[in-house]
């Protein structure tokens, strides 16, 4: 077991499931075969999250770039957030995890929509583990909308522009209710976060690790929870060792 569970735990955790292609590349396969495997990964890092006792655990499971996939791949895609949600709601369910989507679900299809939906509905008494999927998201289209809804209630004149401040738009974005990630991992050695949750990540730890999301282990999860737990957050002051030493 990890020292990472000894720990005081980050209670979000966000990940950017980076190199399913390239893993299937790198070894002569189908990209679709990539996204499979990184399927399994999804599964292990929910039970390696639970077992750490993370509060909220966020996967970029499709961006709104990706779109510009090929359509196969992007059906793809689609096909294998069903085949999660149809074979692991239930063991969710029992494991008291709560299902969230974040993401523009107006281009989404009537069947992908109501499957979310559902998911949704189905957990949303749990009390665990938030797994939080990502799904049609990117963070300028998020701040974009939350800025229309809240220029909305200024004309319908049931909010003064002068009362809009960062809560109100926190409150306005997919995210709200949910606490800020204290700590983004993105595998694939890629440090980026592309349009992941830029609002939110004002003063998250960023991780960026060498292996593709398919080969994302508990084992990596924990180690990044350990030098999580390592690291010295301050959200713009001072430490208080540093304080220590000047007094």
């Amino acid at each position: 077991m990890s020292t990472a569970q000894n720990r005081a735990a980050p209670e979000h955790v966000a990940i950017i499931m980076d190199g399913n292609g390239r893993w299937a590349n790198a070894r002569g396969l189908p990209r679709a075969l990539g996204h499979r495997k990184g399927v399994e990964a999804v599964r292990e890092t929910v039970r390696a999250a639970r077992e750490a006792g993370i509060g909220f655990l966020t996967l970029f499971a499709f961006s709104s770039e990706n779109w510009r996939r090929p359509e196969a791949e992007v059906n793809e895609l689609f096909g294998l957030l069903k085949t999660f949600i149809r074979r692991d709601l239930a063991d969710l369910n029992r494991g008291n995890v709560r299902i969230r989507i974040i993401g523009d679900r107006v281009r989404l299809r009537d069947d992908i929509r109501e499957l979310l939906l559902e998911a949704e509905d189905a957990t949303v008494a749990n009390t665990g583990l938030t797994l939080v999927i990502a799904f049609n998201y990117g963070a300028r289209d998020e701040i974009a909308r939350a800025a229309a809804h809240l220029a909305a209630e200024v004309q319908a004149g049931r909010l003064k522009a002068d009362e809009i401040d960062a809560q109100k738009l926190n409150d306005s974005l997919d995210t709200a209710g949910i606490p800020d990630p204290d700590l983004i991992i993105r595998t694939s050695g890629e440090e980026r976060l592309s349009n992941f949750l830029l609002w939110q990540a004002a003063y998250a730890e960023l991780m960026f690790v060498p292996e593709f999301w398919p080969d994302f282990t508990p084992e990596i999860f924990y180690a990044a929870l350990d030098r999580y737990a390592a690291r010295d957050r301050r959200f713009g002051g001072i430490a208080p060792s540093a304080l220590a030493i000047g007094s």
